[in-house]
């Protein structure tokens, strides 16, 4: 798909990840219902092709949430994009039924999101990098109701304009390092993980280590372990070891729909009791069956007196810093009460998760338009869309960065069908309020004519 220069759509996507490929389905199926006039969107994806967390894809790891929350299911269980009719299109269904599992690979999910991107590449244009957002009248062909972005080409091909009435931002996250920690070809982030392990020297990795105590510092931990007979491998948590997630029924119930308005619409208590209370759901938690295993190993490995596997326990990094072709790492712990101990390895992970959404930085000098609370973050209304001042009609919406209005799933893809549909329904209501307001105008100009006296 191509924008073309000037084009004005009623929906400009800027970011291409699961959320905002389920908001272009669910604008898809609205047509079914608008035939006479669609909603026209456009979306735009720095990366060459779709991707989502390609780094992590690691052979056998299972995703965190069932399959039946895919992009669709929860808000239209008959959806062609679906997780089941991807199963039945790939020929594979009754085979994944006979796994008795809710849970798919990390790497049959990631294929199901590429075949949903592929029915949707009507409305995509990949190396497409949205550099800048102009609001009403800051630019020749901007009206008073449509926002312009500049679209610049990834692959060297310049610079165009489209116009938007409403813009949905969903850039993604930030991988989150530790202060004066720089990446580099030894000192890599989990997001980066696959990527740099597969441009390495494996048999020069013979000292390892990973930070951080979540489930993907434990997933990295261990396939350090088994792809690396030869490493030792060293894991730096800031706890006393790894902590389960609580995937409960009643727990997983804060992934629910409802939630969100129970999180959106509850007083401040309300809130801090959903974060103290639930964060052990998502948040620097691990899966127990991962915890056993790397429990099990270290258990066998004290059997066998022969020691690879090394927790370091209450401990954080300090500093890194270049030591030839490896890295000298500076540790800090209450353990060590006399000189901080030193660690040299070959490689070092940080599994220090990420930064949420700020969408301010895109929005550049929009964002004075931008109402915020008292703690000087964005205000959103439910529908997930950026309170502005009455100079701005149009709609900037939100796909993440919005947890402290709407609670733990705000970038999460537990509730990603019902969020995108939420938007999506806004996005058409807006519209349609839009257009009455001219077709209102137009019949009272018409009944005064009538009633005019001869």
């Amino acid at each position: 798909m191509s924008a073309r220069e000037n084009d004005t759509y009623d929906v400009v996507g800027i970011g291409f990840g699961p959320s905002n490929l389920s908001l272009a389905i669910s604008l898809e199926e609205h047509h079914a219902n608008v035939l006479t006039d669609p909603i026209t969107a456009a979306f735009f994806e720095r990366q060459p092709s779709f991707g989502w967390h390609r780094n992590m894809l690691l052979p056998s790891a299972t995703m965190q949430i069932s399959f039946l929350k895919d992009l669709v299911t929860f808000r239209n269980p008959v959806s062609r994009f679906g997780f089941v009719p991807f199963l039945h299109a790939q020929g594979r269904l009754a085979q994944f039924v006979n796994r008795k599992e809710f849970f798919p690979t990390r790497q049959e999910f990631h294929q199901y999101l590429e075949w949903a991107a592929a029915g949707m590449s009507n409305v995509v244009s990949y190396n497409s990098a949205v550099t800048a957002i102009r609001g009403p009248r800051e630019h020749a062909h901007t009206s008073a109701d449509s926002l312009r972005l500049e679209i610049r080409d990834t692959a060297g091909g310049g610079s165009r304009w489209v116009g938007a009435r409403n813009v949905v931002i969903s850039t993604g996250l930030e991988p989150r390092m530790p202060d004066g920690v720089v990446r580099d070809e030894r000192v890599w982030h989990s997001s980066e993980f696959l990527d740099k392990f597969g441009r390495a020297d494996h048999g020069e990795l013979k000292s390892v280590a990973v930070v951080g105590a979540g489930q993907s510092a434990a997933e990295i931990t261990k396939f350090f372990y088994e792809k690396l007979p030869h490493a030792q491998v060293h894991a730096i948590l800031p706890s006393y070891g790894y902590s389960v997630a609580d995937d409960t029924p009643f727990a997983n119930q804060v992934f629910d729909a409802d939630a969100v308005d129970d999180y959106y619409f509850g007083d401040e208590p309300v809130r801090d009791t959903f974060w103290r209370y639930h964060r052990n759901t998502n948040y620097g938690v691990v899966d127990d069956a991962d915890i056993r295993h790397l429990y099990q190993i270290a258990y066998d490995e004290d059997l066998t007196g022969v020691k690879r596997l090394h927790f370091r326990n209450l401990t954080k990094v300090q500093s890194v810093v270049r030591d030839g072709r490896g890295a000298r790492v500076l540790l800090k712990s209450p353990h060590h009460t006399a000189e901080p101990p030193l660690l040299d390895v070959d490689a070092i992970v940080f599994a220090t998760g990420y930064d949420t959404m700020d969408p301010t930085r895109l929005l550049g000098d929009l964002d004075r338009y931008c109402l915020r609370d008292e703690s000087g973050r964005h205000r959103v209304t439910r529908d997930y869309r950026l309170v502005t001042t009455p100079e701005l009609t149009c709609g900037i919406y939100l796909q993440g960065g919005t947890e402290h209005t709407h609670g733990l799933t705000s970038s999460l893809l537990s509730n990603i069908a019902v969020r995108s549909g939420e938007i999506a329904d806004s996005i058409v209501q807006r519209r349609a309020e839009r257009d009455l307001v001219p077709a209102a105008a137009g019949v009272l100009s018409s009944l005064e004519a009538v009633e005019k006296p001869i």
